[in-house]
């Protein structure tokens, strides 16, 4: 992968009252247990938590999600219960983000003086 390039994969969740997100890593194990429910989730998911966007659909500030937003979506607080619900209902998103052009760090290039005058 080159410099900045990199690429986010996440199920959105629209509840009635927030939008949810799970984070994954590998979508082609994600696919799997989509239909073999045997494949551990840790094996493709990126943590174990809940986030919340604020009715933001997939953009906007990610929150985690608190027990009583859970209980309140999903009738259960268990983080795993829900994640489950949300990786089984949700709206696969995937992003890829270009790679980024120029040097690494400009204060290492070297300055240019122009205009002294001495005296």
């Amino acid at each position: 992968m080159t410099k900045g390039e990199a690429s986010q994969i996440k199920v959105h969740y629209k509840g009635k009252d927030e939008d949810f997100i799970i984070f994954i890593d590998d979508l082609e194990t994600y696919k799997k247990w989509k239909s073999d429910k045997s494949i551990p989730m840790a094996h493709f998911i990126s943590t174990f938590q809940v986030f919340v966007t604020h009715k933001q659909g997939t953009q906007g500030q990610m929150d985690g999600a608190s027990k009583a937003t859970l209980d309140n979506e999903f009738g259960v607080s268990n983080e795993d219960e829900v994640i489950k619900k949300i990786l089984d209902s949700g709206s696969l998103q995937e992003s890829e983000f270009p790679e980024r052009q120029g040097p690494k760090n400009d204060a290492q290039q070297g300055s240019i003086v122009t205009g002294q005058v001495t005296r």
